[in-house]
């Protein structure tokens, strides 16, 4: 009997005899090019690890039941994986708590006892309020590597109490996610080429004891990939230092500082880059350390172009006790002592630069828009400092402007507005007529007498594209 004929037999059988299908199509690849994970009626080729909490087969779905009292529990592959598409559905009760798909993950084996700990990039399954399905979160290494406050739309994509469908694709360096159709999140990853998928279940209070989490139809493809499209106008988290991809080459995206030269930045003082205080070495554009005075030393830098409408992306790692900014919307048109005049997003060591508590209500610390609005206080956004930190600017068309540390949205406010306005008559720039409100300027790296460095400075012209 031909191939196709049999898996055609196999799947009629299994109609009519009420076996499920997952476990019908387990008996060889499927048509398509599909392998199932899961064969309808064992756990086979998984293996429990991390936390207690137990994995059973129900019907057709593998169930993990929540656990008090135990830490994040996984069911993973025996195998490892590179390249591939996975698909599966998730259902999970309740809104309480979350769960989550291991990608190209690792195991610490000596952890909880000998029942190791898992590690590596995970796709968030997130019923709550705050909507993060599909997000990508590195458990048990870096946190967030793109929340949803990216891509706003997407959050509607779950379905609470019912089975989700999710599409995962790893492909080379390239991370995408899909929750019932709808593109999600876009991460572009250095590490990992390779490792097991897993399936968790939460460490939850005990009041969730007995709830479940329900997987079916997990089905992989390891060859002959082809990736689904992904619409254009969504942000993609690089993590590939200095560097830009095809995909974000389409939306318009260029470099602001090319990790080898000073090339598009001069000093606020003339054409020239400063002579002395700011160093380009080992891919980073640093200001270097100095008497922790205002454009002391190498003074300020901006860009050798204005701009109006843009998406500025950005990482910087801060020294102990640091203070910076990136400003926007500079003219370099106001006399001032020290550092040139502009909207900023605060770069700075909340913990131990004095700064912090100065202003009002905390709008001088790091995320902030200086003097004027306080960051959004999740201390999940926040990385530690010596490590690099991603901060993004967005402005449109209507004079919107968003800060994001991290990939979580720190505040949003409108240029001009009376609210805005309202803010600067009680600030240090109320002297300053229209205040941050100029049509175009540049874009601002501070010299604040401390170490800060920064690198991955890109932007993107939505009006230019």
């Amino acid at each position: 009997m031909r191939r196709n004929t049999l898996i055609k037999t196999v799947l009629m059988v299994a109609a009519l005899s009420n076996i499920p299908l997952s476990y019908a199509q387990s008996h060889g690849d499927t048509e398509s090019g599909w392998t199932n994970l899961f064969d309808g009626k064992t756990l086979n080729g998984w293996k429990a690890v991390g936390g207690k909490a137990p994995y059973t087969v129900e019907g057709d779905a593998i169930v993990g039941r929540m656990t008090k009292g135990t830490p994040n529990s996984f069911l993973i592959t025996e195998k490892e994986y590179g390249d591939f598409i996975l698909e599966l559905d998730v259902k999970l009760e309740g809104s309480q708590t979350n769960s989550g798909i291991q990608t190209r993950s690792h195991l610490d084996s000596k952890a909880n006892e000998g029942r190791g700990r898992v590690y590596g990039r995970q796709v968030e399954i997130d019923p709550s309020d705050r909507a993060w399905t599909g997000g990508i979160y590195d458990e048990a290494r870096r946190g967030w590597l793109y929340p949803l406050d990216l891509n706003e739309n997407a959050k509607k994509a779950y379905r609470p109490e019912e089975y989700n469908h999710v599409r995962i694709e790893a492909i080379g360096d390239e991370l995408r996610t899909w929750i019932n159709d709808i593109p999600v999140s876009y991460v572009v990853d250095t590490i990992d080429r390779a490792g097991f998928i897993g399936l968790q279940v939460h460490s939850i209070p005990a009041e969730l004891d007995g709830k479940k989490v329900y997987f079916k139809n997990v089905k992989i493809k390891t060859s002959d990939l082809r990736s689904k499209g992904f619409p254009n106008d969504i942000y993609i988290v690089n993590l590939k230092p200095n560097e830009i991809v095809d995909a974000e080459k389409k939306k318009g995206m260029k470099l602001l500082f090319d990790g080898k030269t000073s090339n598009g930045w001069r000093s606020i003082h003339g054409d020239k880059f400063p002579d002395r205080g700011w160093e380009v070495k080992d891919g980073q554009l640093t200001v270097l350390k100095s008497d922790g005075g205002e454009s002391t030393n190498g003074g300020d830098i901006v860009t050798k172009d204005k701009y109006t409408v843009f998406d500025l992306s950005f990482e910087f790692k801060l020294s102990a006790g640091a203070n910076s900014g990136v400003k926007y919307f500079v003219t370099l048109k106001e006399k001032s002592k020290g550092s040139a005049i502009g909207l900023e997003y605060q770069v700075l060591d909340d913990a131990l630069h004095p700064d912090a508590k100065l202003g009002r209500d905390g709008n001088r610390t790091l995320a902030s828009l200086y003097d004027l609005i306080t960051s959004n206080r999740d201390a999940r956004a926040r990385r530690p400092i010596g490590e690099w930190n991603r901060g993004r600017i967005v402005v449109t068309a209507d004079n919107k402007v968003e800060h994001y540390l991290n990939g979580i949205k720190m505040l949003t406010y409108e240029r001009g507005s009376k609210q805005f306005r309202d803010l600067v008559a009680i600030s240090k720039y109320k002297d300053w007529e229209n205040f941050g409100e100029a049509k175009e300027g540049f874009i601002l790296l501070q010299d604040h007498g401390d170490r800060v460095s920064f690198r991955s400075i890109k932007i993107n012209k939505p009006n230019q594209q």
